[in-house]
């Protein structure tokens, strides 16, 4: 198995490509290892390497953040080892598709908006699958809707995005302009945890 790797905007994240589907669906992002545990037995794995921080899944590839400490060059032996340990046991990446289905509910019951603006908060979403979901990906991150209120849509940034130091410049400049740029509506464009 050859894993290949790919820096990201985010020094402190590195993009691992296993050649293999990862999560059919959807993404899942860890920030912590207890979580991870129990619900990824690869995320799992990630987080015993010590100075990892995050562990991010996307459809065909795994993001890693680490602590300010250690390098790359330290860590990232012992997490290909991971990975290709992990995929050829032959262990699902998620515990079971009930974890990934409670996960995904979750993530969809934190969304807020008027129900007035549904059509609107509907255009915005197809805007951010169809433009900007597919290009975060190949920087080996995520982005998703949380809301809309007043003019601002809030979103959520995950794997490689969440903390990367051009994620500012990213929100403002580029989505927030591609979203006022069809949507008038939208005034600006704020990130939320």
């Amino acid at each position: 198995m050859f894993i290949q790797t790919e820096a990201t905007p985010n020094p402190s994240t590195l993009k691992f490509l296993p050649g293999k589907v990862v999560l059919q669906e959807g993404t899942a992002d860890f920030r912590d290892a207890e979580g991870a545990r129990e619900t990824s037995p690869l995320a799992g794995r990630l987080f015993d390497v010590p100075g990892v921080t995050g562990v991010f899944f996307g459809y065909d590839f795994v993001t890693v953040t680490k602590e300010d400490g250690p390098d790359w060059q330290h860590l990232k032996p012992a997490l290909l080892g991971s990975i290709m340990e992990h995929f050829m046991s032959g262990q699902p990446v998620m515990a079971s598709q009930a974890a990934t289905d409670a996960r995904e509910a979750a993530e969809a019951d934190e969304e807020f908006y008027d129900k007035a603006d549904e059509e609107l908060v509907l255009t915005i979403k197809e805007l951010l699958n169809t433009r900007v979901r597919p290009a975060v990906a190949q920087d080996g991150g995520d982005i998703t809707f949380r809301g809309y209120e007043n003019g601002t849509v809030f979103l959520h940034m995950k794997g490689a995005c969440a903390g990367c130091p051009s994620s500012t410049a990213t929100l403002k400049h580029g989505i927030q302009n591609l979203l006022r740029h069809f949507v008038p509506e939208v005034q600006q464009v704020e990130q939320i945890v």
